[in-house]
């Protein structure tokens, strides 16, 4: 948690790498804690590998910003890039391109996602749930930061990286997830999906490159949405047990709506609300972040970001179609666990109440995006 905050709040590329490692090197020993289990320990390996790859890149991308900037600094960097507007160095551009690759990873952003699946499913539940939601929303502000301030000036080139990251992981994480069958493995694609929609509203403007508030309230907004949403999925998930054994795969889920009533009605919420169901709070997460790309003049993203939601919905509702319309499996175990209940119902209560008034929310939003710009 440090080391996320440090991460977040660095104003400087050193500062930036070191927290980042305190707080990853934390993360690879959670996601092998239970050394007793096979998946478990490969998860911890897969991610160990693949995240000191994505260490090295960054690195590799911060010294050849050292070299053709002269500086660590954001503020040093940011004022180097703008004076060479236009004739910004080549060896510049590689080495934001590094960065980005290796700060794609920590948010599962696709070509840099491989690790997500495996690591969600061989990982103990509780540490599942934690690497779907806060290091993604640490690694994403870390990356609005990034963007917004030492390389700003650059934004035309980024722009272009960030467009394909959030296609390629809006579109791949939507239809890898049809075929999955074990419901972790599914968060997993869906995590990857929602980090392509995020990617989208940090899109500068098409006609003069300049970052966009609106889009960075939006992605504010959506990642606020999308931790509550997870948080009350994974509490679900949690909660569902059979023989005292943890039951992962879709067709376990079979009549549990006649089984476990509580559990089948909040998974469902939490369903509709990821797929974009209005008047749920996901709609509108996604209303805002379409909204805000075609402010900044990215239709085509906009509406390929639509099509892939509609796509997305598929496997969203096939889970609520298991638990309501198929056979009844075997009953759940009774889950007497007050907190778990206590996270499903408070995220429950946001996702369906959230549409009295949506624009408070955005409002902190935005206040919180016009402090990256002063």
């Amino acid at each position: 948690g440090v080391g996320m905050l440090f991460m977040i709040s660095a104003t400087n590329l050193m500062s930036l790498y070191v927290s980042l490692e305190l707080s990853s090197l934390c993360l690879y020993v959670l996601a092998a804690i239970r050394r007793d289990t096979v998946s478990s320990a490969e998860a911890g390996i897969k991610y160990f590998v693949l995240g000191a790859l994505s260490s090295g890149l960054l690195l590799f991308g911060i010294s050849l910003i050292y070299g053709y900037t002269g500086s660590t600094d954001y503020a040093t960097i940011s004022t180097t890039l703008m004076a060479n507007q236009g004739d910004v160095p080549v060896g510049a551009i590689l080495g934001l391109v590094f960065i980005l690759s290796g700060l794609a990873f920590k948010v599962s952003a696709v070509p840099f996602h491989m690790w997500t699946p495996d690591v969600y499913q061989g990982a103990p539940t509780p540490v599942t749930a934690l690497f779907a939601i806060v290091p993604k929303v640490a690694a994403m502000a870390m990356i609005i930061r990034l963007l917004a301030q030492p390389f700003h000036g650059i934004a035309g080139d980024w722009s272009q990286i960030v467009i394909f990251m959030a296609c390629a992981s809006m579109v791949w994480g939507s239809f890898a997830a049809i075929a999955q069958e074990n419901i972790k493995r599914l968060m997993a694609y869906s995590s990857i999906a929602n980090m392509g929609y995020a990617l989208v509203g940090i899109l500068p403007d098409i006609k003069d490159n300049a970052f966009s508030t609106n889009g960075t309230s939006a992605v504010i907004l959506y990642l606020s949405i999308y931790m509550i949403m997870t948080a009350g999925t994974f509490a679900i998930i949690l909660c569902l047990k059979r023989n005292g054994e943890a039951v992962e795969k879709i067709s376990d889920l079979a009549g549990l709506s006649k089984t476990s009533p509580f559990i089948a009605y909040c998974l469902a919420a939490f369903m509709f609300s990821m797929s974009g169901i209005p008047p749920l709070a996901g709609f509108f997460s996604k209303l805002f972040i379409f909204q805000a790309a075609v402010e900044t003049g990215h239709y085509y993203v906009a509406v390929l970001g639509v099509l892939a939601s509609v796509v997305g919905a598929y496997y969203y509702l096939r889970i609520i179609k298991v638990m309501f319309f198929d056979d009844s499996a075997a009953a759940m175990d009774q889950d007497h666990s007050l907190l778990r209940r206590y996270v499903a119902l408070a995220s429950l209560a946001i996702v369906l109440l959230f549409c009295i008034n949506p624009m408070s929310l955005l409002d902190q939003a935005q206040l919180a995006a016009g402090s990256l710009f002063r």
